[in-house]
């Protein structure tokens, strides 16, 4: 399935890009997280608050397949819905969700500049300092061209680490179900295990390469076990 790429306004690529931290410095104030699963339905996601890279991807709640899910549209722009919430990865280290995609962006180089577009991605936060910068993420993408179980440095910051799931056309228009380890994956990335995040986001993004797609997710949650979502 291919995608017609969109007439968009070009900005000049800045030097920073801070995809690493959907999640603004208002404050280190973080809300504890209880004890068990932490779930989230399409509707609660859709009330996290924006943070705009790119002027703003189009979130709204739709019904598909006999569920409301939250679908997310990038129309060559880039906006993240973020949670600023400390996880327990102690007690719920399995991240979870389902997701799907209209198509993938064909012919980008994710590891540069120009192709940090992704039809989706999740990702989760983890605060290493006082300052905004000191962050580590873990980006998981449905990559377009880089194959699934690759990871590479994000081409704006190597404090985002990013980490194909899905790559490609193979199951475009499909529900897929995806279960992580985060402190396993931090320690594949980052060489650490920490007990706890401090936020996560997802997003459809295509403000670099004027790129359009359409991106569903439910079923997000942390869990003490590692059985995969049962998708719709």
């Amino acid at each position: 399935m291919k995608l017609t790429r969109i007439p968009v306004r070009r900005r000049p690529l800045p030097a920073f890009r801070p995809l690493v931290l959907a999640l603004p410095v208002i404050s280190l104030a973080v809300i504890a997280a209880p004890l068990g699963a932490a779930t989230f339905s399409a509707r609660e996601m859709h009330d996290w608050p924006t943070r705009s890279f790119a002027d703003e991807t189009e979130y709204r709640l739709v019904e598909r397949d006999g569920r409301e899910v939250l679908e997310a549209r990038s129309r060559g722009k880039a906006s993240a819905k973020y949670l600023e919430r400390e996880i327990n990865l102690r007690e719920t280290p399995y991240l979870q969700w389902c997701w799907q995609v209209s198509g993938v962006h064909e012919g980008l180089d994710e590891t540069r500049k120009s192709g940090d577009d992704y039809p989706a991605r999740v990702y989760v936060v983890r605060k290493t300092g006082l300052l905004p910068w000191q962050v580590e993420s873990v980006n998981y993408v449905w990559a377009s061209s880089q194959p699934a179980g690759a990871d590479w440095p994000n081409a704006f910051t190597s404090r985002a680490q990013l980490l194909a799931l899905q790559s490609g056309e193979a199951r475009v228009g499909e529900w897929v179900a995806e279960v992580r380890d985060v402190r396993d994956d931090y320690q594949r990335l980052f060489g650490s295990r920490p007990d706890s995040i401090d936020g996560l986001a997802l997003m459809s993004d295509g403000d670099n390469a004027g790129v359009d797609a359409t991106a569903w997710f439910t079923h997000l949650a942390f869990s003490a076990s590692p059985e995969p979502p049962d998708c719709p």
